[in-house]
């Protein structure tokens, strides 16, 4: 590795340390549910198996290749499988987030798509967020739900589980998630009330648009 590459992975290890305790800070996860995957030079990183952050330092994460390959001494999440799954399939991703946060738990263990009863569900990149169904945590199977789910978008719940955020950076991705988890609790709060009042698919198109134009990076080429 070059002192380049050395650098890049030391400065994504200590990032991926503050980002899982802010997990925890916000109240998106507890002790050691939850996890981080980050796209490296070498491969990706993902946060260790079993850990609690307040524990963790940033030499425990794992660095993988993408068959899944490891020389840590750090078992990876037990989720690496969607961290790596995503990130080969979505050139576009460079960080995944998966939280146990309340709200979009709860929804997702009565299996509930978000339907676009607020016009920020087109923050997670389309006019719902889905809901992947059950599978065994850690599987094979669980993995290609959560892609599925997430195809074309950048959040999706897993029944019975959770939620994954998606973004180009673990800012982004962490904010995906910080805003998932917020509509998941307004759409439960709205249920209490009553039948929620859905958007139009062409008043989501026209947020769907206006979204292209939205924030800082909007319009900027990748680098």
């Amino acid at each position: 590795m070059n002192a380049v590459a050395q650098a890049d992975e030391t400065a994504l290890r200590g990032a991926m340390l503050a980002a899982a305790r802010q997990l925890v800070a916000l109240g998106l996860n507890r002790g050691a549910s939850g996890n981080i995957g980050l796209r490296c030079s070498d491969g990706l990183l993902v946060t260790p198996s079993g850990l609690p952050p307040e524990t963790m330092t940033p030499d425990s994460m794992v660095l993988l290749d993408f068959d899944g390959n490891t020389d840590s001494e750090f078992k990876p999440s037990s989720e690496w499988r969607i961290h790596r799954d995503i990130l080969a399939a979505r050139p576009e991703i460079g960080a995944v987030v998966h939280a146990h946060s309340t709200f979009a738990t709860t929804l997702a263990c009565q299996q509930l798509e978000i339907p676009p009863f607020h016009y920020m569900i087109a923050a997670a990149g389309g006019d719902t967020i889905r809901c992947a169904p059950y599978a065994l945590f850690g599987s094979q199977a669980l993995s290609d739900a959560a892609l599925a789910a997430l195809d074309g978008r950048k959040g999706c719940l897993l029944a019975h589980h959770g939620m994954i955020a998606l973004g180009r950076d673990l800012d982004d991705a962490l904010a995906i998630a910080i805003e998932v988890e917020s509509l998941c609790e307004q759409y439960w709060r709205v249920l209490q009330i009553g039948t929620p009042q859905i958007l139009t698919d062409a008043q989501m198109r026209a947020v769907i648009e206006q979204f292209g134009s939205y924030g800082q990076w909007a319009g900027k080429p990748s680098s």
